[in-house]
């Protein structure tokens, strides 16, 4: 029999290892239960505005407990907290459409929540289990037992049929949902997409077997072409687009009972980006990262197509203790093109290495795997330092650069010590500093599930101190949720888009973003031109020469089109094009960026765009913005607190190390500052 080549067993047997972690221990798969994997159920029910109000309420309960405790003290104590409490109290009695709660009180119990619509199957059912009783409660739900305290709160996933008991009386759940007629619906555009089909109520329709997806804004999505699916005999709603480059288009069908619908919508292309030389990708995607579903290979060629996402950067990597997710993939098809790919369209396996007091950085189209993949996990020493990591992905040809780097606000005039607080193993960025001027790094995603505008100050930051980044995009999104906010949107939501030379392949890809040849979007198409030439020049001026410089976007929501230099912004537009005429009297860079408020087509609360810098040098001097070289110094500092207060070190020589390395870094600046 012929090995499938989409699915080989050594991938097949760690996908039926998953499975089986799925079953035994639910969203977690069994990993160390640290705040962001305590988190992972609440985010697939909480809205993503209210996050910001979830972790007010954590902090607040914490300082209660510990009278007293620093900021940081506290944020080392966010494991503490009962989870579905603070989901309980977030909500303040309100219920998104994806939960239905439970309520216990004295006077007895109700349930709440729309009834879902089913044709007959029975579907999992996010409950909220509320007690507002005195004294502890007993309550049994789908096979599970938990003694809730007084007051208490517990998020199950149940189904109408299942058995619930409360101090063992039972409680039927069949009011959940409601039994409708069903009818057939087929879809068809001629080319693979993205589908949504919703009721009025919001509820999605999927084919059989295919994952049910949710995106940021909780609509339901799928992918392919020529789909049959089963749906209610109802007036639905059917969108179908294909990742930025296209619109949507939408359309209504009112379906008989018994009866099969056909509907053949298009989206219409936008831009082509691949017909200018320009290919889009996503560096920072996982295939399986725990979650609620087990993702397939096949499944990720279906994304990346349906997206026409050009590159896909599937990466292996630890949760929160010693398990690799994907390994066996990527050592199946280290150095080669996934099965899928094609001349547009380019996936490979690389990694995440990960630590989380000094960041996590993507690593793509390396030759071999490293000798590690994680430090700092589950009673594991916060050593090396990432850079000794980088050093040896660097060698084995890895293009690299720190993922979603910053998820707190940070305001140009902020210190950096502000971005070592309030959590210090909350994945940040912290390292990165120091990497960037040893040139261990080729580029930052900007774009990310994280805080781009706080991303943005940094790079910036970076830049005017002489360090040359490339702006990217990864959005890790992780195929095995369906249901995460930004996290379960389809892959390719923000790209980075490089300017290749010749045809498309992961070499050509990595080799224009090594050369910063590229701009980074959630969905607006960016040009900077500096006298003809594009992101990731380097201009050799004399002292007292003049560039014209224009920048062009297209695309949709951007309201404000900017030029800046290191010193800040020298030109705004409302409209598509903004020019300007530079005198640079010391060296500096010049960048575009794209700015707009929340969009439908965002997956995240803005909509922008960022090109790398094109380098104006003078008389052979980069850029050394005394500011931000102090700034950055400064950064060290904070850096070597952290380290010195939060590192788990297991011996002397472990801390001698990140002092060493962040000694070379300071000196880097120090030359810098001084224009050695």
């Amino acid at each position: 029999m012929c090995e499938d080549p989409m699915l080989p067993e050594s991938v097949a047997g760690a996908l039926r290892d998953y499975g089986r972690l799925l079953d035994r221990h639910g969203i977690t798969w069994g990993e160390p239960e640290i705040h962001y994997v305590k988190l992972f159920g609440v985010r697939g029910v909480l809205p993503p505005q209210l996050m910001d109000r979830f972790w007010g309420l954590a902090f607040t309960r914490l300082a209660d407990r510990h009278p007293g405790a620093s900021v940081m003290e506290l944020g080392a104590r966010l494991d503490e907290p009962d989870y579905d409490e603070l989901l309980r109290d977030t909500l303040e009695g309100r219920l998104p459409g994806s939960l239905a709660a439970l309520r216990i009180t004295d006077e007895g119990v109700r349930l709440e929540g729309a009834p879902r619509t089913t044709l007959g199957e029975a579907p999992t059912v996010s409950l909220l289990v509320d007690s507002w009783r005195d004294g502890p409660v007993r309550v049994e739900a789908a096979g599970r037992r938990r003694e809730l305290r007084a007051a208490g709160a517990w998020l199950v996933e149940v189904r109408p049929d299942s058995e619930l008991t409360v101090d063992g009386v039972p409680v039927c759940l069949r009011r959940l949902v409601r039994t409708v007629p069903s009818a057939r619906l087929r879809l068809s555009a001629g080319l693979p997409c993205r589908w949504s089909v919703f009721g009025a109520d919001g509820q999605g329709w999927f084919p059989e077997g295919a994952p049910r997806r949710h995106d940021f804004h909780g609509l339901p999505y799928f992918h392919g072409d020529d789909l049959v699916l089963d749906v209610p005999a109802d007036t639905l709603t059917v969108t179908v687009t294909r990742g930025m480059e296209y619109g949507e288009a939408l359309t209504a069908v009112t379906l008989s009972p018994g009866q099969e619908h056909t509907v053949r919508l298009t989206p219409r292309r936008r831009y082509d980006a691949a017909a200018r030389g320009w290919y889009g990708g996503d560096l920072h995607v996982h295939l399986n990262w725990a979650g609620d579903h087990v993702a397939t290979p096949a499944e990720a060629a279906a994304v990346q197509l349906g997206e026409d996402l050009h590159v896909l950067n599937l990466l292996a990597g630890n949760v929160s203790g010693s398990r690799v997710y994907d390994r066996d993939a990527l050592e199946q098809w280290m150095g080669a093109d996934l099965p899928w790919s094609d001349a547009t369209h380019v996936a490979r396996m690389g990694l995440e290495y990960r630590n989380d007091l000094l960041g996590h950085v993507y690593a793509f189209g390396q030759a071999k795997p490293p000798e590690r993949f994680h430090t700092g996990f589950a009673g594991e020493a916060d050593w090396p330092p990432n850079a000794e990591a980088l050093r040896e992905l660097r060698r084995s040809g890895a293009l690299l650069g720190y993922s979603h780097p910053f998820g707190q606000p940070v305001a140009e005039s902020d210190p950096p010590k502000r971005l070592m607080r309030p959590v210090a193993r909350n994945c940040a960025a912290r390292e990165l500093v120091a990497d960037a001027a040893l040139g261990l790094v080729d580029s930052l995603d900007v774009l990310t599930h994280a805080d781009i505008a706080a991303t943005a100050v940094v790079y910036r930051r970076l830049l005017g101190a002489g360090n040359r980044l490339a702006v990217t995009a990864g959005t890790d999104t992780m195929l095995s949720f369906t249901r995460l906010d930004r996290q379960s949107s389809p892959p390719g939501w923000a790209r980075v888009y490089a300017r290749v030379d010749g045809p498309l392949s992961a070499a050509s890809f990595a080799e224009a973003v090594r050369r910063g040849r590229t701009f980074a979007t959630t969905g607006p198409w960016l040009e900077l031109s500096v006298e003809g030439h594009g992101p990731g020049a380097v201009l050799d001026l004399e002292r007292g020469a003049r560039v014209e410089v224009t920048a062009r976007t297209e695309g949709p929501a951007v309201e404000e089109l900017r030029l800046r230099t290191a010193d800040g912004v020298v030109a705004v537009s409302e409209g598509p094009v903004v020019s300007a005429s530079l005198e640079p009297g010391e060296a500096t860079y010049v960048l575009a960026e794209a700015v707009g408020g929340p969009s439908p087509e965002s997956m995240t609360g803005l909509t922008y765009a960022l090109t790398s810098p094109v380098h104006l040098d003078v008389e052979g001097r980069r850029v050394a913005r005394r500011e931000d070289v102090l700034w950055c110094l400064e950064w060290l500092e904070a850096l070597e607190g952290l380290v010195r207060g939060h590192a788990v070190l297991h011996a002397p020589g472990q801390l001698d190390d990140h002092l060493a390395l962040l000694e070379r870094a300071r000196e880097v600046y120090r030359a810098r500052l001084s224009g050695v």
